[in-house]
């Protein structure tokens, strides 16, 4: 997780357009700063109350689908070359073509400007991939080597990593993840989030999607390195339980309340946290830690601190128009 700018320890089968339902549609011009209620939260953990939309779809040059999903935020003034702003956000369209995009800001309320060159990462890079779609983007800052490292899918079945000094301009660094490293029976494996490991210090921990025989669920890698390297375990790290609508996606590891914790989203709408220990050895599901007020659904939750405030910015509204959305604790 980042905090202010420094990483922390931290019936029938549905089909994967199906997961990513919700009921309503995120007003894509809602206004930060204007709060609705807050929500329920699991006990322990901060409530969120939602602020508004991050960015106004009807004004981006690049909107290929009129979908915006899986934001990653990061904290890069003093880090990357050059920076357009102190916090960058990458999210993407899913359906074809995607295509990886960059919005930046000098504070996490805004303005989100639209980086002029997106899709910073496009579905064709040759020599090295020609693909329908590339989505689900995370960025990690490793300051060993002074570099943004991106993690995206595409297809479904691949995941794989960029890195880049200035978080604009990428070099490939190949694949990291394909369903041939997992059990026969898992199809796909994409929406990957990569951590610190919370008492491993040099290891790395990712957290990403699995169907598992039409079952979608968390999954979890290690590796000593970001781009190589990355071992996995066969049997999922978090499986759906009673209320949390048979699919689960959108992982991200929480390193607060003592560490030990993933928050995720299910098909039933909502934010889910489970305590998986910081060994990663447990599955005790903790219950909702958010519910969407506005757009009904909410999913593949970043969180990032400024000004002692922390903010989780999300995926929020009906599959397929969905918008990045704004909550903040408090």
């Amino acid at each position: 997780m980042e905090s202010n700018g420094t990483e922390s320890n931290r019936g029938p089968l549905l089909d994967r357009r199906t997961l990513l339902l919700g009921a309503t549609v995120l007003g894509s011009a809602a206004a930060l700063g204007i709060a609705a209620p807050a929500r329920a939260a699991v006990p322990g953990f901060p409530t969120f109350t939602r602020l508004g939309a991050a960015l106004d779809k009807s004004a981006l040059a690049y909107n290929p689908t009129g979908e915006l999903i899986f934001p990653s935020i990061l904290h890069v003034a003093g880090r990357v070359q050059n920076p357009l702003g102190a916090w960058y956000m990458y999210y993407a369209p899913h359906d074809a073509p995607g295509g990886i995009c960059l919005a930046y800001a000098d504070s996490l309320a805004g303005p989100w400007r639209e980086h002029p060159g997106n899709p910073i990462i496009a579905r064709t890079w040759s020599p090295h991939y020609s693909v329908s779609h590339v989505s689900s983007p995370h960025a990690l800052w490793n300051a060993a080597d002074g570099r943004v490292y991106l993690y995206f899918h595409g297809e479904n079945t691949t995941t794989r990593v960029a890195t880049s000094a200035d978080g604009r301009s990428f070099t490939y660094g190949g694949t990291v993840l394909t369903t041939g490293m997992l059990p026969s029976n898992v199809s796909e494996s994409s929406y990957a989030r990569v951590f610190p490991h919370p008492s491993r210090p040099g290891m790395y921990v990712m957290l990403f999607m699995g169907n598992q025989a039409g079952t979608r669920k968390i999954f979890i890698g290690w590796s000593h390195q970001l781009a190589s390297g990355w071992q996995f375990k066969p049997e999922p790290l978090i499986s759906p339980a009673a209320g949390e609508g048979g699919q689960l996606s959108g992982a991200h590891y929480w390193s607060r309340n003592g560490g030990g914790h993933v928050v995720y989203h299910g098909d039933s709408g909502a934010i889910h946290v489970a305590d998986v220990g910081t060994s990663f050895d447990r599955e005790n599901h903790l219950g909702v830690l958010y519910t969407e007020p506005v757009a009904t659904r909410a999913a593949a939750p970043s969180f990032a601190e400024e000004g002692g405030r922390l903010h989780m910015f999300y995926e929020a509204g009906q599959r397929g128009n969905t918008n990045i959305a704004v909550a903040r604790a408090g």
